[in-house]
Protein backbone atom coordinates (compact mmCIF):
# COMPACT_ATOMS: atom_id res chain seq x y z
CA UNK A 1 0.00 0.00 0.00
CA UNK A 2 0.79 3.34 -0.93
CA UNK A 3 1.27 6.06 2.09
CA UNK A 4 -1.91 7.20 1.91
CA UNK A 5 -5.24 4.68 1.29
CA UNK A 6 -7.71 5.11 -1.39
CA UNK A 7 -10.48 4.05 0.61
CA UNK A 8 -11.64 3.12 4.44
CA UNK A 9 -13.59 -0.01 5.47
CA UNK A 10 -13.95 -0.46 8.97
CA UNK A 11 -16.53 -2.81 11.27
CA UNK A 12 -18.53 -1.09 13.69
CA UNK A 13 -19.90 -3.13 16.55
CA UNK A 14 -15.96 -3.93 18.84
CA UNK A 15 -14.21 -1.58 16.58
CA UNK A 16 -15.47 2.06 15.38
CA UNK A 17 -18.14 2.16 18.44
CA UNK A 18 -18.09 2.35 22.17
CA UNK A 19 -19.28 -0.81 24.04
CA UNK A 20 -22.37 1.54 24.91
CA UNK A 21 -23.00 1.65 21.23
CA UNK A 22 -22.11 4.99 20.94
CA UNK A 23 -19.48 6.63 17.92
CA UNK A 24 -17.56 8.96 20.03
CA UNK A 25 -17.59 12.74 18.40
CA UNK A 26 -14.27 12.43 17.93
CA UNK A 27 -14.58 9.56 15.73
CA UNK A 28 -17.28 10.85 13.73
CA UNK A 29 -15.82 13.83 13.23
CA UNK A 30 -12.26 12.29 12.05
CA UNK A 31 -14.75 10.63 9.29
CA UNK A 32 -16.18 13.41 8.34
CA UNK A 33 -12.64 15.02 7.24
CA UNK A 34 -11.34 12.08 5.88
CA UNK A 35 -14.85 11.84 3.34
CA UNK A 36 -15.09 15.32 2.96
CA UNK A 37 -11.48 14.67 1.46
CA UNK A 38 -12.59 12.78 -0.82
CA UNK A 39 -11.79 9.45 0.06
CA UNK A 40 -14.76 6.68 0.96
CA UNK A 41 -15.23 5.39 4.14
CA UNK A 42 -17.37 2.14 4.34
CA UNK A 43 -18.93 0.43 7.53
CA UNK A 44 -18.40 -3.31 6.91
CA UNK A 45 -21.02 -4.97 9.26
CA UNK A 46 -22.62 -8.15 9.98
CA UNK A 47 -25.41 -5.68 11.02
CA UNK A 48 -28.68 -6.14 9.28
CA UNK A 49 -29.39 -3.05 7.20
CA UNK A 50 -32.33 -2.02 9.76
CA UNK A 51 -29.58 -1.84 12.23
CA UNK A 52 -27.66 0.87 10.98
CA UNK A 53 -30.06 3.99 11.26
CA UNK A 54 -28.50 4.17 15.29
CA UNK A 55 -25.07 4.55 13.89
CA UNK A 56 -25.65 7.16 11.05
CA UNK A 57 -28.00 9.10 13.55
CA UNK A 58 -24.54 9.69 15.29
CA UNK A 59 -22.41 10.83 12.44
CA UNK A 60 -22.20 14.21 10.00
CA UNK A 61 -23.85 11.77 7.13
CA UNK A 62 -24.31 8.19 6.06
CA UNK A 63 -21.63 6.15 4.84
CA UNK A 64 -21.97 3.47 2.24
CA UNK A 65 -22.44 0.04 3.54
CA UNK A 66 -21.37 -3.80 3.18
CA UNK A 67 -23.70 -5.35 5.18
CA UNK A 68 -24.73 -9.07 6.78
CA UNK A 69 -21.51 -9.87 6.57
CA UNK A 70 -20.82 -9.30 2.91
CA UNK A 71 -24.73 -10.48 1.23
CA UNK A 72 -25.90 -6.93 1.27
CA UNK A 73 -24.00 -3.69 -0.54
CA UNK A 74 -26.26 -0.57 0.43
CA UNK A 75 -26.55 3.06 -0.41
CA UNK A 76 -28.21 5.12 2.01
CA UNK A 77 -28.36 8.39 0.24
CA UNK A 78 -31.10 6.40 -2.13
CA UNK A 79 -32.19 4.00 0.21
CA UNK A 80 -31.13 1.39 -2.03
CA UNK A 81 -29.62 -1.83 -2.13
CA UNK A 82 -27.24 -2.25 -5.05
CA UNK A 83 -26.13 -6.17 -4.74
CA UNK A 84 -27.44 -8.68 -2.37
CA UNK A 85 -26.35 -12.28 -2.35
CA UNK A 86 -28.62 -14.74 -0.66
CA UNK A 87 -28.80 -17.96 0.29
CA UNK A 88 -31.70 -19.93 -2.30
CA UNK A 89 -34.18 -21.98 -0.43
CA UNK A 90 -32.91 -25.21 -1.67
CA UNK A 91 -29.63 -23.91 0.45
CA UNK A 92 -31.48 -23.20 3.56
CA UNK A 93 -33.33 -26.12 3.49
CA UNK A 94 -29.97 -28.43 2.85
CA UNK A 95 -28.09 -26.28 5.68
CA UNK A 96 -31.04 -27.03 7.92
CA UNK A 97 -31.17 -30.59 7.57
CA UNK A 98 -27.45 -31.07 7.99
CA UNK A 99 -27.49 -28.73 11.27
CA UNK A 100 -30.48 -30.68 12.87
CA UNK A 101 -28.57 -33.90 11.96
CA UNK A 102 -25.41 -32.41 13.75
CA UNK A 103 -26.65 -29.79 17.06
CA UNK A 104 -29.59 -31.28 18.91
CA UNK A 105 -31.73 -28.34 20.22
CA UNK A 106 -30.43 -26.19 17.06
CA UNK A 107 -32.49 -23.02 16.54
CA UNK A 108 -33.02 -20.70 13.43
CA UNK A 109 -33.57 -17.28 12.22
CA UNK A 110 -33.25 -16.00 8.58
CA UNK A 111 -32.71 -12.21 7.90
CA UNK A 112 -34.55 -11.44 4.71
CA UNK A 113 -36.12 -9.09 2.39
CA UNK A 114 -31.89 -7.39 2.18
CA UNK A 115 -31.73 -7.76 6.12
CA UNK A 116 -34.92 -5.71 6.32
CA UNK A 117 -37.01 -8.21 8.10
CA UNK A 118 -36.29 -11.25 10.69
CA UNK A 119 -38.17 -14.44 10.97
CA UNK A 120 -37.22 -16.92 13.65
CA UNK A 121 -38.34 -19.76 15.18
CA UNK A 122 -40.72 -19.43 17.92
CA UNK A 123 -37.80 -21.26 20.24
CA UNK A 124 -35.56 -18.57 19.04
CA UNK A 125 -33.77 -16.52 21.85
CA UNK A 126 -34.33 -12.87 20.70
CA UNK A 127 -31.54 -10.86 22.64
CA UNK A 128 -31.22 -7.45 20.81
CA UNK A 129 -33.13 -6.98 18.12
CA UNK A 130 -36.19 -4.98 19.63
CA UNK A 131 -38.33 -3.60 16.21
CA UNK A 132 -41.42 -5.56 16.74
CA UNK A 133 -42.26 -3.86 12.75
CA UNK A 134 -39.26 -5.97 11.17
CA UNK A 135 -39.00 -9.46 13.37
CA UNK A 136 -41.86 -11.74 13.53
CA UNK A 137 -42.21 -15.70 15.09
CA UNK A 138 -42.77 -18.14 12.21
CA UNK A 139 -45.14 -21.03 12.28
CA UNK A 140 -43.27 -24.32 10.87
CA UNK A 141 -39.89 -24.62 9.80
CA UNK A 142 -40.91 -24.89 5.80
CA UNK A 143 -42.11 -21.31 6.41
CA UNK A 144 -39.03 -20.29 7.69
CA UNK A 145 -36.87 -21.71 5.06
CA UNK A 146 -38.95 -20.46 2.35
CA UNK A 147 -37.26 -17.28 0.70
CA UNK A 148 -34.11 -16.42 -0.22
CA UNK A 149 -32.44 -15.42 3.18
CA UNK A 150 -28.90 -13.08 3.11
CA UNK A 151 -28.04 -14.67 6.49
CA UNK A 152 -29.33 -17.48 8.76
CA UNK A 153 -29.14 -17.55 12.52
CA UNK A 154 -27.98 -20.24 14.27
CA UNK A 155 -28.04 -20.88 18.46
CA UNK A 156 -28.13 -23.94 20.24
CA UNK A 157 -28.26 -22.76 23.79
CA UNK A 158 -25.21 -21.64 25.39
CA UNK A 159 -21.74 -22.46 23.56
CA UNK A 160 -18.29 -21.74 23.29
CA UNK A 161 -18.37 -19.23 20.07
CA UNK A 162 -15.31 -20.74 18.74
CA UNK A 163 -15.67 -24.30 18.75
CA UNK A 164 -19.42 -23.75 18.10
CA UNK A 165 -18.78 -21.61 14.71
CA UNK A 166 -16.13 -24.34 14.07
CA UNK A 167 -18.29 -27.40 14.17
CA UNK A 168 -21.07 -25.54 12.32
CA UNK A 169 -18.16 -24.63 9.31
CA UNK A 170 -17.06 -28.43 9.47
CA UNK A 171 -21.04 -29.65 8.52
CA UNK A 172 -21.57 -27.10 6.08
CA UNK A 173 -17.75 -26.99 4.18
CA UNK A 174 -18.49 -26.71 0.47
CA UNK A 175 -22.13 -25.53 1.10
CA UNK A 176 -22.66 -22.29 2.92
CA UNK A 177 -19.75 -19.84 4.92
CA UNK A 178 -19.97 -19.81 8.77
CA UNK A 179 -18.68 -17.49 11.07
CA UNK A 180 -19.29 -15.45 14.47
CA UNK A 181 -18.69 -12.00 15.91
CA UNK A 182 -20.56 -12.53 19.35
CA UNK A 183 -19.33 -14.08 22.43
CA UNK A 184 -22.94 -15.81 23.32
CA UNK A 185 -22.66 -18.83 20.86
CA UNK A 186 -24.36 -16.84 17.74
CA UNK A 187 -23.28 -18.69 14.52
CA UNK A 188 -24.09 -16.15 11.70
CA UNK A 189 -24.28 -18.51 8.21
CA UNK A 190 -24.08 -16.88 4.87
CA UNK A 191 -23.99 -17.94 0.84
CA UNK A 192 -20.42 -20.10 -0.39
CA UNK A 193 -18.11 -17.51 -0.60
CA UNK A 194 -20.41 -14.63 1.03
CA UNK A 195 -17.89 -12.78 3.29
CA UNK A 196 -17.08 -8.86 4.65
CA UNK A 197 -14.13 -9.46 1.72
CA UNK A 198 -16.58 -10.65 -0.84
CA UNK A 199 -18.72 -7.72 -0.38
CA UNK A 200 -16.27 -5.17 0.09
CA UNK A 201 -14.48 -6.39 -3.01
CA UNK A 202 -17.24 -6.02 -5.05
CA UNK A 203 -17.94 -2.53 -3.77
CA UNK A 204 -14.51 -1.51 -4.39
CA UNK A 205 -14.30 -2.53 -7.84
CA UNK A 206 -17.33 -0.82 -8.67
CA UNK A 207 -15.14 2.11 -7.46
CA UNK A 208 -11.91 1.32 -9.49
CA UNK A 209 -10.46 1.18 -5.49
CA UNK A 210 -7.83 -1.81 -5.74
CA UNK A 211 -7.38 -4.16 -2.61
CA UNK A 212 -3.81 -2.81 -2.30
CA UNK A 213 -5.03 0.66 -1.57
CA UNK A 214 -8.01 -0.15 1.51
CA UNK A 215 -7.18 0.19 4.94
CA UNK A 216 -9.50 -1.98 6.56
CA UNK A 217 -10.72 -1.95 10.35
CA UNK A 218 -11.72 -5.14 12.50
CA UNK A 219 -12.06 -6.79 15.92
CA UNK A 220 -13.87 -10.57 15.56
CA UNK A 221 -13.79 -13.87 13.37
CA UNK A 222 -15.81 -12.26 11.03
CA UNK A 223 -13.75 -9.65 10.06
CA UNK A 224 -10.49 -11.95 9.19
CA UNK A 225 -11.58 -12.63 5.33
CA UNK A 226 -11.38 -8.43 4.69
CA UNK A 227 -8.43 -7.68 6.91
CA UNK A 228 -6.53 -10.50 4.65
CA UNK A 229 -7.90 -8.93 1.58
CA UNK A 230 -7.00 -5.23 2.12
CA UNK A 231 -3.64 -4.07 1.61
CA UNK A 232 -3.78 -2.91 4.98
CA UNK A 233 -5.60 -5.12 7.89
CA UNK A 234 -5.59 -3.15 10.78
CA UNK A 235 -6.96 -4.88 14.39
CA UNK A 236 -8.21 -3.03 17.15
CA UNK A 237 -6.63 -3.71 20.75
CA UNK A 238 -9.27 -5.45 22.22
CA UNK A 239 -9.70 -7.92 18.90
CA UNK A 240 -9.91 -11.36 19.04
CA UNK A 241 -6.96 -13.67 18.78
CA UNK A 242 -7.95 -14.75 15.19
CA UNK A 243 -8.10 -11.12 13.73
CA UNK A 244 -4.50 -10.26 15.92
CA UNK A 245 -2.94 -12.98 14.25
CA UNK A 246 -3.56 -11.76 9.99
CA UNK A 247 -3.80 -8.24 11.11
CA UNK A 248 -0.70 -5.79 9.70
CA UNK A 249 -1.05 -3.40 12.52
CA UNK A 250 -3.02 -3.00 15.72
CA UNK A 251 -4.17 0.37 16.91
CA UNK A 252 -6.12 1.25 20.23
CA UNK A 253 -9.28 -0.29 21.10
CA UNK A 254 -12.62 0.72 20.57
CA UNK A 255 -13.17 2.30 23.97
CA UNK A 256 -9.98 4.61 22.96
CA UNK A 257 -11.03 5.56 19.26
CA UNK A 258 -8.72 3.32 18.01
CA UNK A 259 -9.86 3.41 14.39
CA UNK A 260 -10.27 7.33 14.41
CA UNK A 261 -6.52 7.52 15.97
CA UNK A 262 -5.05 5.29 13.45
CA UNK A 263 -6.89 7.15 10.88
CA UNK A 264 -5.51 10.65 12.15
CA UNK A 265 -2.10 9.65 11.49
CA UNK A 266 -2.51 7.89 8.02
CA UNK A 267 -4.55 10.72 6.93
CA UNK A 268 -2.83 13.73 8.68
CA UNK A 269 -5.86 15.00 10.15
CA UNK A 270 -6.49 16.64 13.75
Amino acid sequence: MGETPRLVATDIDGTLIHDDHTVSPHTADVLARISARGTPVVLVTGRPVRWLKMVYDQLAEPLPAVCANGAVVYDPFNDEVLRADPLAPQHLVEVARRLRAEVPGIRFAVEILDSREMRHEADYPLRWDADADAIRPIETPEELLSVPAVKLLARAGEQDPDAFAALIARALQGLAEATHSSSSGLVEISAAGVTKAAGLDWYCDRLGVAAADVVAFGDMPNDVPMLSWAGRGVAVANAHPAVLAVADEVTGSNSEDGVAAYLEKVFGVQ
